[in-house]
């Protein structure tokens, strides 16, 4: 159990017998009254968004979450097929689990697969990726004043916006967060 006062933003907790994820979260004391936390929770399951009140002090049940990293190997159907590193087993997650990390994943790329209670919840892709350029329209000279940028399309089917000296064949690194051009290898 861990109190509402303790909330930090990407906490999972147990509540209505569902998985939470603390995306806001803030203390309010009113000059009238008792204290409460007002907080913003995300179901990890469904992706749900809710906001809820609780009482200062107030408990509730901190979920137990195993991250394991994996290496994804090759989609199948509209599964991903995962190999834990350390016991060599396989595991089929969903497109749905892997989120908008998929159009990052690259074949034996390793991946944080958080579980909890040995079912799959989600799926942390690294922060920077290293893709190649398989499609990008060429630079016009001139046009280079503004440091504008082109659409790229990546090996994994992302496109990303690329400064104008970026060609195809060029390796990449892509902020898998904010789907930005960080720089050229």
């Amino acid at each position: 159990m861990i109190s509402v006062n303790d909330f930090k933003t990407g906490l999972t907790i147990e509540l209505d017998n569902g998985l939470w994820s603390v995306v806001e979260f803030l203390h309010v004391k009113p000059g009238k009254g008792s204290a409460f936390v007002r907080s913003k929770l995300k179901n990890v399951m469904t992706g749900q968004v809710v906001e809820k009140t609780f009482r200062a002090g107030e408990k509730v049940a901190k979920a137990t979450l195993d991250r394991r990293e994996m290496q994804y190997l090759y989609k199948e159907g509209s599964d991903y097929v995962m190999m834990d590193n350390e016991t060599y087993d396989q595991l089929h997650v969903s497109e749905v689990q892997v989120g908008d990390g998929k159009k990052y994943l690259k074949e034996n790329m390793n991946v944080m697969i958080l579980l909890h209670e040995g079912k799959v919840i989600g799926v942390d892709i690294p922060a920077h990726v290293e893709l190649e350029v398989v499609d990008t329209p060429p630079s016009e000279k001139g046009n280079t004043s503004q440091g504008g940028t082109k659409p790229a399309t990546l090996e994994t089917g992302a496109v990303v916006n690329v400064p104008f000296f970026i060609a195809n064949g060029d390796i990449i690194r892509v902020d898998t967060r904010s789907n930005e051009y960080l720089d050229r290898i």
